[in-house]
């Protein structure tokens, strides 16, 4: 844990928050400020709110949202934010409660509450005496968080956004609902557009990656994501046996990685298996467009 961290603990959040506290959301003419938790929230407050807002995000490029610790300045940009977006990635559930005590004007909005999660694939578990997986649909397991990654699910934290900000400044409702309509139209048109991408793949669905970020996107493709991580911890010695016999059945040629993970294990089996290691990012911050990238990569992947 970072040293600034245990200050943080060690000292009540309330005088952090007394020392950085100005009226949220600024003074008549400034922009709303608003705080979001990853970069594709950004895109999506900055089609609805345009410049409108001054969007701060917490985890910066190449970090890793399950382990991140918001810095001083962060919480000084909380601090005069009128609005936090949150989407369910996991540093939130330890932070969530020290903001709320910290700044308890602040309005936190869940984009992801309308969202029902699928569940991350979990380790294998001995059944008479035979190994078996479970599968992401298998209850119990921990919810998926990379709710971000599909379209139509990046339509209802839209939606929740639009709302929020229409309600805190009504002034400019009218201008938030236009613009939002117009990112939801073009959130069909992506969606028809991956559609298509995917329509004909059959049985040639699957696709390897490091950190099953890609649950929701293979879901809505009718795609099999075949994950090395696992509950966030890498596959042990036997899934991760059978997850390389099954590649090199398929003849995998690439397993995804993403920059926020180190690559070093997945390099080891991509070599077992004689894949390429590809880099999707789920973390950009121009989401539609790496969304359409990752979609090419992924499609040219598939066996």
């Amino acid at each position: 844990m970072r040293l600034r961290t245990v200050l943080l603990i060690a000292c009540p959040l309330v005088v952090v928050a007394a020392l950085f506290s100005i009226s949220l959301g600024g003074s008549a003419g400034e922009r709303m400020g608003v705080v979001v938790s990853i970069l594709p929230q950004k895109y999506f407050v900055q089609r609805i709110a345009s410049d409108r807002v001054q969007v701060s995000v917490l985890v910066p490029p190449g970090a890793n949202p399950a382990v991140y610790e918001p810095t001083p300045a962060q919480m000084k940009a909380l601090s005069q934010a009128a609005v936090y977006f949150t989407v369910g990635v996991p540093f939130e559930r330890a932070w969530l409660p020290r903001i709320r005590s910290a700044f308890p004007e602040l309005r936190i909005v869940a984009t992801d509450r309308e969202i029902h999660k699928r569940s991350l694939p979990r380790h294998v578990h001995e059944e008479e005496g035979q190994t078996v997986h479970s599968h992401p649909e298998d209850h119990g397991g921990f919810p998926d968080p990379h709710v971000w990654l599909a379209p139509h699910l990046a339509g209802l934290q839209a939606r929740a956004v639009f709302k929020a900000l229409a309600d805190l400044d009504p002034e400019h409702a009218g201008f938030y609902e236009a613009n939002y309509k117009r990112f939801a139209l073009d959130l069909v048109d992506l969606d028809l557009e991956l559609q298509r991408r995917f329509r004909d793949v059959g049985q040639a669905n699957r696709f390897v990656v490091f950190h099953p970020s890609w649950g929701y996107f293979a879901d809505a493709y009718g795609l099999k994501q075949l994950a090395i991580e696992l509950e966030g911890k890498e596959a042990r010695a036997p899934e991760l046996k059978k997850l390389m016999d099954e590649a090199r059945s398929l003849g995998v040629k690439a397993l995804f990685v993403q920059p926020q993970f180190s690559s070093r294990s997945a390099g080891v089996v991509a070599q077992a298996v004689g894949a390429e290691l590809v880099t999707l990012d789920p973390l950009a911050e121009d989401w539609a467009e790496n969304l359409r990238a990752a979609s090419r990569r992924i499609r040219e992947a598939l066996r």
